[in-house]
């Protein structure tokens, strides 16, 4: 019985460290959360504005004739894959790892992972997804649409999370490149007063549109990157805040069981003790 009551103290203590840790990582996760929505909503917001601008630009005969905009029969993919740069965030990581492996991708796929835990299963790439940056999204969509228009490659695309809300993400796929001449649905196509909306472009729609199209890329990486992120961050509170939980319950029923272990090693103490005092 002294054992099973050593055994019961010491599995108290580990739980009892763990439910400190959780803590602590929820702690962590909840002062990143804020910061990261007000990226993720700053990036998402940019994007819209640029899908707009693509969806108008691509309305032109001439722009419809851009590289970018080439389909092809080929099935040759370069894939972004966005994971956490840390476990503990309940299934966030497997869901990414989970959609890729679902694609059935083709053996030539060239993954390109960002964070550590991408990059720890599909090999070097962009080791932080927290710290991952414009410069380095920049300089990963400018060596994206190059090698798609010299035909290295035939479709590019982004496996991430979108966020929903802190208790609920979700991985999904974006098509990057070709590029889609599908118009926006909350764009709008008349001013106020019904006046057709009318735009004059210098230079020409299509040397906009192919100085453009690098940074709507690099923009639309980063924007996937900041919602993963905070995907990761609200996943990790939640799940912490659910170890939490069943640290407390099982810390609760370890101590009761360890209150009935030692009180019947005192009741038999005290049997013993009466027994010997009648003899």
């Amino acid at each position: 019985m002294g054992a099973d009551i050593k055994k019961l103290r010491v599995r108290i203590r580990s739980i009892d460290s763990t439910l400190h840790l959780t803590k602590a990582m929820g702690l962590v996760a909840s002062s990143k959360i804020r910061r990261a929505n007000e990226a993720m909503n700053a990036a998402n917001s940019y994007i819209e504005a640029a899908d707009e601008m693509i969806a108008r630009l691509t309305e032109d005969p001439v722009c419809r004739r851009s590289p970018y905009l080439r389909e092809s029969e080929g099935k040759r993919l370069r894939l972004i894959v966005i994971a956490g740069d840390r476990g503990l965030a309940g299934g966030y990581n497997n869901g990414i790892f989970r959609t890729v492996r679902d694609m059935e991708l083709p053996e030539d796929t060239e993954i390109i992972p960002i964070g550590k835990k991408a990059c720890d299963r599909y090999g070097e790439g962009y080791i932080s997804a927290e710290t991952f940056t414009y410069e380095e999204a920049d300089e990963l969509a400018e060596t994206l649409c190059r090698d798609f228009a010299e035909g290295k490659f035939d479709r590019a695309a982004v496996v991430s999370t979108e966020y929903i809300n802190l208790m609920s993400q979700q991985p999904m796929i974006t098509e990057l490149l070709p590029l889609s001449c599908e118009k926006p649905e909350n764009q709008t196509e008349e001013k106020s007063g019904g006046e057709e909306a009318s735009f004059v472009y210098e230079p020409s729609e299509s040397e906009i549109l192919e100085s453009f199209i690098p940074q709507y890329i690099a923009a639309s990486i980063i924007a996937r990157v900041r919602e993963s992120f905070a995907s990761e961050v609200s996943a990790r509170r939640v799940a912490m805040d659910s170890a939490g939980k069943n640290a407390k319950q099982m810390i609760d029923d370890l101590q009761l069981e360890y209150n009935r272990a030692r009180q019947a090693i005192i009741t038999q103490e005290i049997t013993e003790i009466v027994a010997g005092a009648g003899e």
